[in-house]
């Protein structure tokens, strides 16, 4: 339920009305807007009679239903869009936002040379797989601790704030020490006991819709890190399974407007795993950002036949310089020029 307050309701009137929700057995989410204030009453186990009756208490305007089972990212309790901070860097706040690199950090030259080059490009976040679930247990799964230290120090080179995946509740906090935004991998959206721990976390979290999941279950999922603590969550469409078999994924695009609509949560896309193509990302960047996506999350590799995970759908270091231009991003070389 959404409590509506009244454009003179006074501070007294508020806390009122946020006690009398907490009695009745809910949580109460105080939201102040530009020009009123709005109470949510989150929770299902509560007296809703007695919530509804508040429309009578001083103070109140109305009392409306919310229609969805995802409360807390619904934009019927908050219509102003959330902005995410993340090192410095606002997403959701009207600039396109490019989170750019290699899939799985394999050495410090990788790192370091895909780093300072995706910068240079004009990339705003560094991203980088330092445990890597893959599909066989033969394959690739990261460096670990190690790959977290050389993203760290590639941050203190370029100054960009880094991006990566967390996998279990065990590296949730040692991932947190080093990272600037922890990712929730596909597989893992909804993995409730690492969502309810991150939730805890002092960190934006990046969560990734899962391969067969609708837009309500990603929705809900993210409902568990708001209703955990962390309202800093930015949703990340990567492609979805469907009957299609040319590319590896179906990047879902309307599922980006749509969530524009549903919730107040900042949207990216993931052009690379979402086509799996590397002929196909430049192409479906610019129709996400058409669709409305607040930003794109792009795999680069300096030399993308030798990668350890994701070869086929990685940008070069030139291919990623010219979608950059493609969007309308300037360099850091045009910008220092001007």
């Amino acid at each position: 339920m959404i409590v509506n307050m009244s454009q003179s309701a006074t501070d007294a009137e508020i806390d009122h009305v946020v006690s009398r929700i907490k009695e009745c057995g809910y949580q109460a989410h105080v939201i102040h807007g530009a020009e009123r204030t709005v109470i949510g009453a989150i929770g299902s186990n509560g007296r809703r009679s007695e919530i509804e009756a508040l429309k009578a208490a001083p103070g109140v305007e109305d009392v409306i239903e919310i229609a969805h089972p995802f409360k807390l990212v619904s934009r019927q309790l908050q219509q102003r869009y959330t902005v995410v901070d993340v090192a410095s860097v606002k997403i959701g706040g009207g600039e396109l936002v490019v989170i750019a690199g290699p899939c799985s950090v394999e050495s410090a030259e990788q790192l370091r040379e895909t780093a300072h080059a995706v910068k240079s490009s004009g990339a705003n976040l560094l991203r980088g797989g330092a445990y890597k679930p893959r599909t066989s247990p033969y394959d690739f799964q990261g460096l670990g601790i190690e790959a977290l230290r050389l993203l760290r120090q590639a941050s203190k080179e370029t100054g960009l704030g880094i991006v990566t995946e967390v996998m279990s509740e065990t590296d949730a906090e040692t991932v947190a020490e080093y990272a600037d935004m922890l990712q929730v991998g596909a597989r893992n959206m909804q993995n409730f006991s690492l969502l309810r721990k991150l939730a805890t976390l002092p960190r934006p979290i990046l969560l990734k819709r899962g391969p067969s999941a609708t837009v309500k279950e990603w929705l809900l999922a993210a409902e568990y890190l708001l209703a955990g603590g962390n309202p800093n969550v930015v949703l990340c469409e990567r492609g979805i399974k469907t009957f299609e078999t040319a590319t590896r994924n179906t990047l879902d695009l309307a599922a980006v407007a749509l969530v524009k609509e549903l919730s107040h949560l900042p949207v990216v896309a993931d052009p690379s795993h979402g086509t799996g193509m590397r002929s196909l990302i430049a192409p479906m960047s610019k129709a996400a950002v058409a669709a409305g996506a607040d930003g794109l999350l792009i795999e680069v590799h300096p030399c993308p036949e030798r990668a350890l995970s994701d070869g086929p759908q990685s940008l070069d270091l030139p291919g990623f310089a010219e979608l950059m231009k493609g969007l309308g991003k300037p360099s850091i070389r045009h910008v220092e020029a001007a």
